[in-house]
């Protein structure tokens, strides 16, 4: 029994270990042609290839985001950033921001959440929604720090998502910041406000 169970296990560990070998490198493709899209889509058009040239941009003392430069006959159009936030009403919320050279925000897409369905999962397509004061796009995060209108700033939150829209704003603001390498700039815990020491 014990060696019919032992040879089981070995012929179950290599054929799972042969396996990880054959997927291995379709899995790595795919997800650089997903992030690749994924730049595509909150970038100007570009001619090189943005994740052959991330770089990291510190944010914190201890906290640095992935920067993927667009260029485009060899000049920076934009930049897109995949930032986080772990304040979410149901956890950490990715997403991808782009940013042209004066810090205004062209574009953004949700990669990841776990925001409550019908409510903070809304974000994708809230925040691009020109009404209101919903809308981020066009904002120049080098004149005003991103916050919801009950904390005072210019942004609507989603209704009764309050909490997912500071956590996206949280995510918004510290791609800015890390774009600019800011080391002593930390978000406020309550508010998602940027507090620069």
């Amino acid at each position: 029994m014990f060696l019919s169970l032992t040879i089981i296990c070995a012929a179950a560990g290599g054929i799972l270990a042969g396996v990880n070998q054959l997927t291995r490198e379709p899995i790595e493709h795919a997800k650089k042609l997903k992030l690749e899209n994924a730049i595509k889509e909150v970038v100007p058009e570009f001619d090189n290839s943005p994740s052959d040239e991330m770089y990291y941009g510190k944010i914190g003392q201890n906290d640095s985001l992935k920067i993927y430069p667009a260029k485009k006959d060899g000049l920076l159009v934009g930049i897109a950033i995949e930032s986080n936030s772990t304040k979410g009403f149901g956890g950490e919320i990715k997403i991808i921001v782009g940013l042209d050279t004066a810090g205004t925000v062209l574009n953004y897409a949700v990669l990841q959440h776990a925001e409550t369905p019908g409510l903070g999962d809304k974000m994708a397509a809230w925040f691009k929604t020109d009404k209101n004061k919903q809308s981020i796009i066009h904002k120049n995060l080098s004149r005003e720090t991103l916050s919801v209108s009950k904390d005072g700033g210019s942004v609507d939150a989603i209704t009764a998502a309050t909490i997912s829209s500071r956590a996206f704003l949280d995510a918004v603001n510290r791609a800015y910041w890390a774009s600019k390498g800011n080391a002593d700039t930390t978000v406020d815990g309550n508010t998602g406000a940027t507090i620069i020491k």
